[in-house]
């Protein structure tokens, strides 16, 4: 499955198992842009590396919770990031400037594990 696939999916799935809940999915992560469409919503960002869905709904200590996804397969390789690419080890820095800042935020590679994890932090 296609990061672009997984990203449907997973939207798929919280439209069906949670229809009440508020969710908004980053579009660059969705599809492909054109040069001027990635040039203009580069200029409407603080930043690079803000995860690929966001979902508006706090919970316990949580103002909400944002998902990197990324393929089956993908290695993001530990905690610190030994032998990542450049562009996880951003996709990182910015997943915890948001845990700092008190959202829940992580990489989910696949299907299920995105499920367990949208499962886990809405029950």
């Amino acid at each position: 499955m296609s990061e672009r696939t997984l990203h449907r999916a997973v939207c798929d799935y919280i439209r069906m198992a949670y229809p009440e809940v508020i969710f908004n999915t980053d579009l660059s992560g969705a599809g492909k842009l054109t040069i001027g469409q990635a040039t203009a919503l580069k200029a409407l960002r603080s930043g690079r590396g803000f995860p690929d869905l966001v979902i508006y709904e706090p919970r316990d200590d949580y103002h909400g919770l944002f998902l990197e996804l990324k393929k089956e397969g993908t290695r993001i390789w530990n905690k610190k990031l030994v032998g990542a690419t450049p562009h996880i080890e951003e996709q990182a820095q910015m997943i915890d400037k948001l845990e700092d800042r008190g959202y829940r935020a992580v990489f989910a590679v696949g299907f299920d594990e995105a499920k367990k994890i949208i499962d886990n932090y809405l029950k």
